[in-house]
């Protein structure tokens, strides 16, 4: 009975984690909607432009938290404003995913440990206190340890493939989003920077090409 109430006890903070994220998101778009919109007017150009700038710092800030639907943002963005937000866009999304995952690497494990071990994810701290353990070299040996053996190969050589179709899953909010996928790549060692830099520049770029396009 202790154990079921822990871990509804746990989904409950999860939930409100997760719903807090979204809620403090929503009325900070509805906050900057009322303060600028109606200020919109030509002569007003280089105050629009400061906005932009403010804009796009807020989206890269927020799309790097773990959690956040920063593509779900993205994408109400080109919606709103088409095309001509294409390019800001895909900007906004590369420097969020960068953002998270080098604070990933420069943040200590045990700090993401204790993170981790607040929000009762037990498996996955003591995860990252063994990787930060072992050599680089070592850490695809300890992965390998902890995947059925039927998906090891598959899994860890596609690595790359594998977080480009997660970073495109729509919903993927609720496993981590893109902020959550690259601080995930980043706190692991699994994933080199030039590669995952190179990964998310093709991974990112559908929507906005097809925005910029049209």
């Amino acid at each position: 009975m202790r154990t079921v109430l822990g871990g509804l006890f746990r989904a409950r903070r999860a939930i409100a984690v997760y719903g807090a994220l979204i809620l403090g998101g929503w009325a900070i778009s509805v906050a900057l909607h009322n303060q600028v919109f109606p200020e919109m007017r030509p002569q007003n150009e280089p105050m629009i432009h400061r906005f932009v700038m403010g804009a796009l710092v807020a989206y890269v800030v927020m799309a790097a938290i773990p959690f956040v639907p920063g593509a779900e943002i993205g994408f109400a963005l080109l919606l709103v404003f088409g095309g001509q937000a294409a390019p800001l866009v895909y900007a906004g999304m590369i420097g969020a995913l960068l953002l998270s995952y080098g604070t990933a690497r420069l943040v200590p494990a045990e700090t993401v440990s204790k993170a981790l071990r607040w929000l009762h994810v037990e498996r996955a701290a003591q995860l990252i206190l063994d990787l930060n353990a072992v050599s680089p070299q070592q850490r695809l040996g300890l992965v390998e340890d902890l995947i059925p053996a039927r998906f090891t190969s598959g899994l860890l050589r596609n690595r790359y493939i594998l977080l480009a179709l997660a970073l495109n899953i729509p919903g993927n909010s609720l496993i981590g989003g893109g902020g959550g996928l690259a601080f995930i790549a980043g706190v692991s060692g699994l994933f080199a920077f030039w590669p995952f830099l190179l990964v998310i520049l093709c991974a990112v770029a559908p929507v906005p090409l097809v925005f910029l396009l049209s």
